[in-house]
């Protein structure tokens, strides 16, 4: 498709006629020779003399080329373009953030996978995550780990391919044998603040009590909530284990409630796969659509085409002329 980014420019098409029309004549003053017997020499020649100016005639292909090179000039100046299919960019306008539980007790293998066989609960919880994480093309996540201590890591992106290497490296203990869930929140709350997107959105998952935060997770929440984080929270293991290997079902609860997020639980595979595909369902992909249509300029055609019978008409008047001045 061709397009005008100027088209007014076609406004100019009726100047050369307006300046012939409304502009005064060019005068210019020739030299003459006076000679005797001026009457005498016009009557032997057959003509009668008559006082004035003469006006040279231009050739009718001369007018012809002059209007067609105006034609491309103008048409240049309209800056004609080639207009492309449109191309839609998809932009996430959701931000997800993962916080995962790596203590010391994910190594326990109490999970079922789907054929029954006893399995780590961190191998199943990655198992599910690369899921979850592959069905969210477009969305822009990051991987926060903790365990005695919270770490980012991976910051925002929107190559989950590059996300889920990152999971794939997490191991049991790397961040301490302890669980820092309020740390773990916190941190994720700070990650946000390089989100310049409204809708920001926590998934928590956790086998334990918190036993090692800074802060705790009822003021963590509190703050999340303030900034208008929401937060998903999945508890895994065993809620009547004694000490730091009992998950805190009451405070992952408190944590959701306060955020307008909700809780989960789930103590096999299956059910935390079924936990992430009703959190995908809430929370169906959002993203922010912008199209635009690539456009190639033409201008240079009509450009080339008008200096091409420029030189070729002066080209054409200069061997006319010396055509005329040979003997």
């Amino acid at each position: 498709m061709i397009s005008f980014a100027a088209p007014w420019a076609f406004l100019l098409l009726p100047l050369p006629l307006l300046v012939y029309r409304l502009a005064p004549p060019h005068r210019e003053k020739s030299n003459s020779i006076r000679i005797p017997f001026f009457r005498h020499v016009a009557k032997a020649a057959g003509i009668e003399p008559k006082s004035g100016s003469i006006i040279a005639q231009r050739p009718m292909l001369q007018t012809a080329v002059v209007i067609l090179i105006w034609l491309m000039l103008v048409t240049a100046l309209a800056r004609p373009e080639k207009l492309s299919d449109p191309i839609v960019i998809e932009k996430s306008a959701r931000d997800v953030v993962l916080a995962l539980d790596i203590s010391g007790s994910m190594d326990q293998r109490d999970f079922q996978s789907t054929d029954g066989t006893p399995e780590q609960r961190l191998a199943a919880v990655k198992d599910v995550m690369r899921k979850f994480i592959a069905e969210r093309q477009g969305d822009r996540m990051a991987l926060i780990i903790f365990g005695t201590r919270a770490f980012v890591q991976s910051p925002f992106t929107e190559d989950l391919s590059s996300l889920n290497g990152f999971l794939d490296q997490t191991q049991v203990g790397m961040a301490g044998p302890n669980t820092a869930l309020g740390d773990a929140i916190g941190l994720g709350i700070r990650t946000f603040d390089a989100s310049e997107v409204d809708q920001r959105l926590m998934i928590v998952l956790s086998d334990g009590a918190d036993t090692s935060s800074r802060m705790t997770p009822t003021n963590a929440s509190a703050i999340a909530a303030d900034k208008g984080v929401v937060i998903y929270t999945i508890g895994v293991g065993d809620p009547n284990a004694s000490g730091e290997d009992r998950v805190d079902l009451d405070a992952l609860k408190a944590i959701a409630d306060r955020t307008g997020g909700e809780y989960f639980f789930a103590n096999d595979e299956a059910a935390l796969a079924q936990t992430y595909q009703r959190i995908d369902e809430q929370n169906p992909r959002v993203v922010e659509t912008q199209s635009y249509r690539p456009r190639e300029s033409l201008a240079h055609y009509p450009s080339l085409v008008a200096l091409l019978l420029m030189l070729g008409s002066t080209a054409g008047l200069h061997f006319a002329q010396r055509r005329r001045s040979l003997p």
